[in-house]
């Protein structure tokens, strides 16, 4: 073989092996880094841009994709311990010409973290709305739409700032009590009469711990290699002393029904939307949403858990689109009338 088309080969070969050896160094060694290019590589291709927001001297970080339209902007809070991201796979299925804005909830990912800050969810909620008006969101009414705890949060702010939005999904919410205990609720009840209250099973140490929470909040049972479990905690582990913290002060007295406490004041057409085997807060809080607020739509998903958005992405997407479309039509009926 000529030896310039050897070489040819040998450069060829070395170019490929480069970024091969560097994403198994990365899946082996620095899992956790994998995890950030995942990341930062599905918001690159679903279109969604990061912006910082200041508020005086408090730092929002969020991603949007589109612009203020005739159709309501959509803003989504995430639940505990999660981030903005955590939306990219219902961004996947929701029509690119839609203004969508995921924020970090308050000490979470880009936004700011302060030992001062309250985290109540009233605390938090008045941190969206500083948010909300920070970004001019509210110049026209929004969808808002919150899971787990940014549900609590989503119901406390459309109680409270009723002239913000427009409509409302609340996905499988924190914030209600419950006629049945849930496995999560059951576990904090045993970890408390042990004096065990620091092994809170939503804050995960290890890849065991981490793989436990996955199977508690999920029905459908994912696959998860031990090295990205590694590099799921390796992300979590910095943060973890906060999300104690934060835990603590929002199943604290004063946070622990705050939706409860609110939803007779949501007037909103609302959507609820639940996983029938959702083992971290019961599936029985739809009805107890359903009879408090009156233009309330509920949606249970079979074979689905706490982790919705992550289960059943394409579903929840179609319901949240299908609901928007129901409220348009409606709104035109009553203008026609």
């Amino acid at each position: 073989m000529d030896l310039d088309v050897l070489n040819m080969f040998v450069i060829a070969g070395g170019t490929l092996a480069i970024p091969i050896l560097a994403f198994v160094a990365s899946f082996l060694l620095w899992p956790s880094a994998l995890i950030r290019i995942y990341y930062w590589y599905w918001r690159r291709a679903l279109g969604m841009q990061v912006r910082y927001a200041n508020y005086d001297d408090y730092q929002f970080c969020y991603s949007y994709r589109g612009r203020p339209g005739y159709r309501p902007s959509i803003l989504m809070l995430h639940g505990f311990s999660a981030h903005k991201d955590m939306w990219l796979s219902i961004v996947k299925f929701l029509p690119k010409n839609l203004h969508l804005v995921c924020v970090d909830m308050p000490g979470h990912e880009g936004t700011t973290r302060s030992d001062l800050d309250d985290y109540s969810i009233s605390g938090q909620a008045k941190r969206i709305h500083q948010f909300v008006e920070c970004i001019k969101l509210n110049r026209r009414p929004f969808h808002l739409v919150g899971t787990s705890m940014g549900g609590n949060v989503a119901g406390v702010y459309a109680a409270q700032y009723p002239e913000d939005i427009c409509s409302l999904t609340l996905i499988c919410p924190a914030g209600l009590p419950s006629t049945t205990d849930s496995k999560f609720i059951k576990q904090l009840r045993e970890l408390q009469e042990s004096k065990r209250i620091d092994r809170i099973p939503l804050i995960p140490s290890t890849p065991e711990e981490m793989a436990d929470m996955l199977k508690l909040c999920s029905y459908v049972r994912f696959k998860v290699p031990q090295q990205i479990l590694q590099g799921l905690v390796d992300v979590r582990i910095p943060h973890n002393d906060f999300y104690r913290k934060l835990f603590l002060e929002i199943v604290d007295e004063k946070s622990r029904h705050s939706l409860h406490e609110n939803m007779s004041k949501i007037k909103a057409p609302t959507q609820v939307i639940w996983g029938k085997q959702d083992q971290v807060l019961d599936v029985s809080g739809a009805s107890v949403l359903a009879n408090a607020i009156p233009d309330c739509h509920v949606y249970i998903l079979e074979n689905c858990g706490h982790s919705v958005v992550v289960e059943r992405p394409r579903k929840t997407a179609n319901l949240i689109l299908e609901f928007l479309a129901l409220l348009y039509s409606m709104d035109n009926n009553k203008k026609q009338a």
